[in-house]
Parts: C-alpha cells; structure tokens; sequence
C-alpha cells in the first residue's frame, strides 16, 4: 500500500504584471500541487520575499512596474539566510548578453517567454529539489551543532559549551559592570548508587535531575554538565535575583523529589558549591572558588549549599545553608 503523502504543498511566488501570462503560470503550477502566492509588480515581490516565511521558490518577470525582477533579484541575495529563494526570471529577452546579466544578478535559472508549460514544469521541478537539498542540508546542519554542544545523555550543555557560555557572560558582565553567580552541582554519593543499583539507573538518576534543573533556571541562566554527576549553573546577577535563595531551593527540591528507575523510585541529595564574579575575575578563579565551596559542603555533611561570599579576596568566608 503507498504511504500517503501528509506534507504541505511547496508555496511558490509569481511575480508577473501580464494578466494572461500570470493565470497561465498559476494553472501550470497549482495543476502539478504548488500553492500559488501572486504579486503584480517588482515592489510587492520584494516586500514578499523579505519577510521570514517568504516563498522558497519564485518565478519573477523581468519587465514589470515599479521595480524589475532584476532588481528584485539583487535585492533578495543581500538579505542573510540560510535558505534563500530559487528564483527563476521570466523574460522574453534570449540574448545570451541578457541571461548572462540576470544569472550573474543572481537568479539560479531563467524561462523565456512565450513559456512551454512542460519547460516550466521541468525549470519548477529542478528548483524544488534543490530547496530540499538546501532544506535537508541546513537540518543535518544543526543537528551536528547541537551535537557538537550538548551533553548526549541529559541534553544539557556540554563541557566546552557551558564553559565557553562562562567566558562569555563574565566578557559581557566586564562590559556592563554586572556580576555573575556561578554553582557547581555535584550528585551526593553517586557512586555508591552506581555501585548498587548499575549505571542505567544511575543515568536515569542523572537524566532526572538534568530535567529539575531545566525547570529550575531562569530563561537567562544557562546550565551544563561539566562531566560525571557535576553540573554548572550559571546565573548573571540582574533584575533583583535572589540567587542565593534559587540555589537552596533546587537542593532542597531534589532532596524531596523520588526518581521514578528501573530500580524503583529513588531519592539522591544535591550538595553545592556557590561564587560570585568580581571586575577582574577569570573563569578558572571563579570556578576554583566555586570548587571550594563544594568542596566543604561536603565536608559538613552534603545536602547543603555551600556560599563564598569573598572568593577574590585575601580573607575568604563562607556560608553554609539547608
């Protein structure tokens, strides 16, 4: 039995000032299951092909009012995209001189007039196989750089990608005289989970609280897995953040939510090192302080968090919170 075929219908621009020519072009066109957008002259193409969701594919007149497709044309390449239009230019000069100038305005094919409807069609169909050529490629496109970015697992950050996200708020943080908080999670005991109940489990320990803290963090915070059971929240200091309060909640939340395992439901307890950027700092000496911070929530028992409130400084003080 033939699959049936649910996709939409490719939309593709007229663009044409001639009536009998443009009904011609629309009865070729919606016949072979193209929806069919129409403008009458250059200015109305233009403001069309513009817009985010214009056409992928056009068929321009070379001659109309207002503005000619050719400068409809050069128009359209100035615009930044990924994906931008196959444009076929309509023209009823066949001077090679003049083909030659509109390919080079960049138009990626022409049609002469009077057309042949099965040259149309054939022009049509080699131009929407390559808008899905485009398509296809600009998706695998992404794919990869999510790949490259993202945490295969949790689907967080990555490593580099958090990191890089860092150097970048504390850049733009130096710029505008802001401040950043920046928390290192680490899962309390999990490798004695690891060793009790096996890895899948202890990944699906990891891919729940990857979950709880998407939920927890702000639209302009950012959050990654820095590797094992350690995650990074990075949290810049604007519109009265209480950060502080943020952080000894999610600890406290965690330690409240059962994990749904193959193992049955589970518990596990966050323990959290807390610092502050100051003008100046680096990445590696907020994310050393940050790391000491940690480092003596674990130290007083776990389930904590764990705030330095004067990292940068000679003498260093830290409060511990539940």
């Amino acid at each position: 039995m033939k699959k049936e075929d649910t996709s939409e219908p490719m939309q593709i621009l007229i663009s044409e000032d001639d009536f009998t020519s443009r009904i011609a072009l629309t009865g070729v066109l919606q016949k072979n299951g193209y929806e069919v957008a129409v403008t009458v002259n250059g200015a109305e193409a233009w403001d069309v092909l513009r817009q985010p969701d214009a056409p992928r594919l056009a068929i321009l007149d070379w001659m109309m009012p207002e503005m000619d497709g050719l400068e409809v044309v050069r128009r359209v390449r100035t615009l930044e995209s990924d994906r931008p239009p196959y444009i076929i230019l309509l023209t009823a000069r066949d001077e090679k001189a003049d083909i030659i100038v509109g390919l080079e305005a960049g138009a990626n094919d022409y049609l002469a007039k009077p057309f042949d409807a099965g040259e149309l069609r054939a022009r049509v169909e080699v131009g929407r196989r390559l808008v899905e050529l485009q398509d296809a490629l600009c998706e695998s496109r992404e794919i990869l750089r999510h790949q490259a970015t993202h945490d295969p697992l949790t689907g967080l950050l990555n490593r580099r990608a958090i990191f890089d996200h860092l150097n970048k708020e504390i850049a733009r943080q130096e710029r505008q005289g802001g401040a950043l908080a920046v928390g290192i999670c680490d899962i309390d005991h999990f490798k004695r989970c690891n060793d009790t109940y096996g890895h899948q489990t202890g990944d699906e320990i990891l891919c729940e609280l990857a979950r709880i803290l998407k939920t927890q963090v702000r639209e302009v915070d950012a959050v990654g897995r820095m590797g094992g059971e350690e995650f990074l929240i990075v949290v810049p200091l604007e519109g009265g953040c209480d950060y502080l309060s943020s952080f000894i909640r999610l600890c406290s939340l965690v330690e409240q939510t059962r994990i749904p395992t193959k193992a049955g439901n589970l518990s596990c307890t966050l323990s959290i090192g807390v610092a502050c950027s100051t003008p100046g700092v680096t990445m590696d000496e907020i994310l050393e302080a940050a790391d000491a911070a940690l480092y003596q929530a674990k130290n007083e028992g776990r389930n904590r968090v764990v705030y330095d409130v004067s990292p940068f400084k000679e003498e260093s003080h830290a409060h511990s919170y539940r």
